[in-house]
């Protein structure tokens, strides 16, 4: 390893000097603006090496040329240092290391579909381990060395990769081109379930052998094609056996009964270890190999419940509740090296804390890491070193490091250094105040660069989706709130009802109430902030959301005159025609019935019903969608912007014909950005 990283010392000595003189060239800071966010490195995927001496990461930056993100591989030692490029190719994500620490799988793209790939830490070339026409997803090495475990999307009634790249050819020959659907779910996001299904493989790391398909015949997917990722399957500690989650309702699209299942890696029937109506998910073996540890919510069809620390006993098939008193939700759930305790991550005010528990019923939580937003928490084998990001609303993502007991906290990366040092930025103020039914609401604000108290400022206030998320203190690329404060406006950020991370029960009062107690909390908050700030001008106040947040961005349109413009990207107007979207448990459950069973609440909560008031319904309203958002479908907006057309209010259609729920491209996130700053300039300056 220690040649390799040799090999790459020019490389980064060179990146570091041009990093200094870039530095030193810089006159003075500016108002951060789309192009330099555009220009940071995104970084993320931080896995720490079995002997704590390294991290292996990944890193993505806008190419605006190629119109997407160019990925590589990168390492960094934890006692500090500078970081070493491993890859180049630009296609490269997602690496893991082996168990003995010579060698790092990841996923590339660089050929075509997505494979596995193996890079050897003594030097030379990375090469392909699957040829799969179907591709490779999610990767795991198996403790042993020996295997990697990896998902692909098949064909359940195929049996060998032939059988999969036959059918494809096939679809692609035939002139039509119809999507047939005979259940739910047929589409996710942005794509349609035409026939195939994620599987769970295991291939043999010395390429003796093909790679099997352990899920054979299964039609699910692994994991769940609705809410799955890479911690929802794992090896056990020999090697043995695969856990997994899967989704095996027959109805898909109104279940989050998401099961864990053990299947042998030499080959067998999968066998479900969970039953409980709700979702199980993120399962992690103890190293000790007698426990499975995973969080659990228990409410069937409702994806806002808590998150629960289960444990399950392999021996005796025993599940306990280990934290049922802990009113946050826990995720990223980690064993420690000699299985005394159980490390994870949960959402807390705008934060996300690192937290400690021992595995029995009654031990409380306790925050390792506290007072920052940390995730994708990763412990080095021997225990000792604990490696995770940071982020903050005036920082994008780095990797950090500390002692195993949460001492030591360092920074390890400094990817966005010399972009960071250019730019001016303030740190966001947090408050509370009351909201709705005098219950106490948190809030962050952020001022503009070069403020100065003297003056006045136009207020944005923007409004968060969900319903059930939170505005955190953490770095975003889609609403960047630095960006938009930046031309000179004070951006309130209002954590209201049916947030995450304070709690249950605050957390379920958006059930059935969408527009009731959650508008009254945006609104209270808004007098609060003119009232207590008095640079923050009243005049001038504009809403801007995505999501949920452009539902409430409708809902405010149909309410209230007193918005000087209106900002909606994927907002629900109609919620009978919202119907159409394909995880249909959010409809169901927050509407409390179906649109013929409970009609009284489509059309209370529906910002449609509320058009006709002309007295209120006047304020500029820019509506964005993108074509291929199977989530909220564009037509919500199509129908919202048509009404306001026909009753003169004025308006503006962006419509992104290859863009989902989110806008993903680096050129359409420019004229998004741009389109954004420039309505809110021609009605707030």
């Amino acid at each position: 390893m220690q040649r390799a990283i040799l090999r790459c010392s020019l490389f980064a000595a060179a990146l570091l000097t041009g990093q200094a003189g870039g530095r030193a060239q810089d006159a003075g800071k500016h108002a951060i603006t789309f192009e330099d966010m555009m220009r940071m490195h995104r970084v993320g995927e931080a896995q720490v090496s079995p002997d704590g001496k390294w991290v292996v990461y990944s890193v993505s930056t806008p190419d605006m040329d190629a119109n997407r993100g160019a990925s590589n591989i990168w390492i960094v030692p934890t006692a500090g240092g500078a970081s070493l490029q491993l890859t180049q190719s630009g296609h490269d994500s997602s690496p893991i290391w082996s168990p003995d620490g010579k060698m790092i799988a990841f996923l590339s793209s660089r050929s075509g579909d997505s494979q596995v790939y193996l890079l050897s830490m003594d030097g030379g070339e990375a090469k392909p381990l699957t040829h799969l026409s179907t591709g490779a997803d999610i990767i795991k090495w198996s403790p042993d060395g020996k295997a990697i475990a990896f998902t692909s999307g098949v064909y359940p009634d195929c049996k060998d990769d032939a059988c999969n790249s036959a059918q494809d050819a096939e679809k692609e020959k035939d002139k039509v081109k119809a999507h047939v659907a005979e259940h739910l779910l047929y589409r996710h996001w942005t794509h349609w379930n035409d026939g195939k299904r994620g599987h769970l493989f295991v291939v043999p790391v010395d390429g003796s052998a093909s790679p099997r398909d352990l899920t054979a015949g299964a039609n699910y997917d692994v994991p769940p094609d609705e809410r799955g990722g890479p911690g929802d399957l794992n090896f056990s500690p020999d090697s043995k056996e695969i856990c997994f989650v899967a989704v095996t309702d027959p109805v898909e699209a109104i279940s989050t009964n998401g099961d864990l299942f053990v299947v042998p890696v030499a080959g067998g029937e999968a066998k479900r270890i969970t039953t409980q109506p709700g979702f199980d998910g993120g399962p992690a073996y103890s190293p000790d190999g007698k426990f499975i540890a995973y969080h659990a919510q228990l409410t069937a069809e409702y994806e806002s419940d808590r998150w629960r620390v289960m444990l399950y006993d392999r021996a005796t098939g025993k599940i306990e509740n280990l934290s049922e008193a802990f009113d946050r939700s826990a995720n990223e759930l980690t064993w420690s090296a000699d299985s005394r305790m159980i490390y994870f991550t949960a959402e807390d005010e705008t934060l996300q804390p690192i937290y400690t528990m021992a595995p029995r019923p009654g031990d409380a939580p306790r925050k390792l890491i506290a007072n920052s937003y940390n995730l994708g928490i990763s412990l080095s084998g021997d225990g000792k070193t604990l490696v995770f990001e940071r982020t903050s609303l005036t920082h994008p993502a780095e990797i950090f490091a500390a002692a195993s007991d949460g001492s030591g906290v360092r920074q390890l990366t400094h990817q966005n250094d010399s972009i960071l040092a250019s730019v001016k930025m303030n740190e966001p103020e947090s408050f509370w105040f009351e909201g709705a039914g005098e219950t106490k609401v948190q809030a962050m604000l952020i001022r503009p660069p070069d403020f100065d108290t003297s003056k006045k400022y136009p207020l944005l206030v923007l409004l968060h989706g969900g319903p059930q998320t939170m505005w955190s203190n953490a770095w975003g690329y889609r609403w960047n709130a630095q960006v938009f404060s930046a031309p000179g406006y004070v951006t309130l950020m209002i954590n209201r009802r049916g947030s995450t991370g304070y709690g249950q029960k605050f957390t379920d009062e958006i059930t059935n109430d969408w527009g009731g107690k959650a508008y009254v909390d945006v609104m209270n908050g808004i007098d609060f902030v003119l009232k207590k700030y008095p640079y923050t001008d009243g005049s001038r106040v504009a809403a801007a959301g995505g999501s949920f947040g452009g539902y409430m961005a409708d809902w405010i349109a149909t309410h209230t005159g007193r918005f000087k413009a209106i900002i909606s990207h994927a907002g629900i107007y109609d919620k009978n025609s919202m119907y159409a979207t394909e995880e249909l448990w959010f409809e169901e459950h927050d509407m409390q019935g179906m649109p013929w069973t409970n009609p009284e609440s489509y059309r209370k909560w529906a910002p449609m019903t509320y058009a006709s008031d002309l007295g209120k319904f006047k304020t500029p309203t820019l509506v964005i969608a993108g074509e291929l958002d199977y989530r909220v479908p564009y037509t919500q907006s199509l129908e919202f912007f048509n009404t306001m057309q026909r009753q003169g209010v004025p308006s503006k259609l962006v419509v992104f014909p290859d863009e989902g729920h989110w806008i993903l491209k680096p050129q359409n996130s420019k004229f998004w950005y741009k389109t954004f700053l420039d309505w809110l300039a021609t009605y707030l300056k």
